[in-house]
């Protein structure tokens, strides 16, 4: 298995800059082209399982982002909630597995929902984790809150378990949320850094990534540790 866990695989999403097909920033098209299988089976796993029309519209544009960067497929299915009747064997089927983008939680709800962690043990092929989907690949994710009132929500778990790709904690977007406030509340300075104390997460910019395969977890590109109620900067 070789895993892509992204903050955003298609350019910056604040605009900073704007790609044509994957990003090829920090040569994450390039690795991505070397385990991709000619005419691969692709599946989309949804954030929202409810969200039909969303789920189709980013199914398509994937389908043609892989077809602009030259990227061969032979089918591209999403799986949410029209069908989840997906087995161990349906979903290993797939030669590339995309984890969608959205809001962490839910789409953590639907992978408990699915078993998808079970369903991929053994599986041989290529994951690509988008935002929530790279979050929600750790063994622990941190669910950094993110709408209106979930920092004061007694009942808004912030660590919850997810499909265990990487003990690593990832927090997606890092360019664009580092000086969000939410709540009323600074989101890094008075939540993200206080949530860190006895912990590591690391924040990642649009066009790094993590890539895991037999050879270990390496970072390309940017990121930043946060521990302690501190953050590092790492190249």
């Amino acid at each position: 298995m070789t895993v892509f866990l992204t903050s955003s695989p298609t350019g910056s999403l604040d605009g900073e800059y704007q790609v044509e097909g994957f990003d090829e920033s920090n040569g994450f098209r390039e690795n991505l082209s070397k385990v991709w299988p000619d005419d691969a089976r692709c599946l989309m796993i949804a954030s929202d399982p409810d969200d039909f029309d969303g789920n189709d519209e980013m199914t398509d544009f994937f389908g043609y982002t892989a077809e602009v960067s030259g990227l061969g497929i032979s089918r591209f299915d999403i799986l949410d909630h029209r069908d989840t009747v997906y087995t161990k064997e349906d979903i290993q089927g797939y030669d590339v597995i995309f984890l969608a983008g959205g809001h962490v939680p839910t789409q953590n709800d639907f992978f408990k929902e699915l078993e998808l962690k079970r369903k991929l043990q053994g599986f041989d092929g290529v994951i690509i984790g988008i935002s929530a989907g790279s979050m929600n690949s750790a063994e622990i994710v941190y669910a950094e809150p993110e709408l209106d009132g979930e920092t004061e929500d007694p009942d808004y778990r912030r660590f919850i378990t997810g499909l265990g790709l990487t003990r690593k904690m990832l927090i997606p977007h890092y360019q664009m949320t580092k000086n969000n406030y939410l709540d009323g509340k600074r989101l890094f300075k008075d939540i993200v850094y206080p949530d860190s104390h006895g912990r590591e997460f690391f924040a990642i910019p649009d066009g790094s990534y993590l890539m895991i395969d037999e050879n270990g977890e390496r970072f390309y590109g940017e990121h930043h540790l946060i521990a302690d109620g501190k953050i590092f900067r790492r190249i």
